[in-house]
């Protein structure tokens, strides 16, 4: 599975959101991740959310850090939108430089995966600087998605 750089231009998504750490989402109790876009598929919020651009995938955005990979931050289930949503969550996710990380599968399994191979490769390769501002999940068919890492 490789990995490939691609300027992102910036973008909106609106949706539900929820603050968490990487901590709290390996115990099934203190998960909220997982909860979170049960309610979002369970609702059918791709379809309700206002304002959704035609193209648009399903997208999970990671933001306001509070650190790194071990603090806190936020994670958003929406969709792209052309102005915010009034009744949900928006974020701008910024443009700049992204590194994407593929995975193919069943799910969650294989978004799992794929955000394994990001701490790995980060560890590995530690010149190369995470930006800690927008991340994101672009869920591009219902096995398959495209984890976008922001860097300097």
């Amino acid at each position: 599975m490789s990995i490939k750089q691609l300027e992102v231009l910036p973008f909106r998504v609106s949706g539900l959101r929820v603050r968490t750490l990487n901590a709290a989402e390996q115990q099934a109790a203190t998960a909220r991740i997982g909860p979170m876009w049960v309610q979002f598929f369970s609702e059918g919020l791709y379809e309700k959310i206002p304002g959704k651009t035609p193209d648009s995938l399903v997208y999970g955005v990671y933001s306001n850090y509070e650190s790194d990979a071990s603090g806190s931050f936020d994670v958003l289930a929406g969709v792209r939108v052309n102005e915010p949503a009034a009744a949900y969550e928006s974020i701008e996710v910024q443009g700049g430089q992204y590194l994407v990380f593929d995975a193919q599968g069943a799910m969650p399994g294989a978004v799992i995966e794929a955000w394994g191979r990001v701490w790995a490769y980060f560890e590995a390769h530690p010149q190369i600087k995470r930006r800690f501002t927008t991340d994101f999940e672009a869920y591009t068919g219902p096995d398959s998605v495209a984890v976008h890492i922001g860097i300097f």
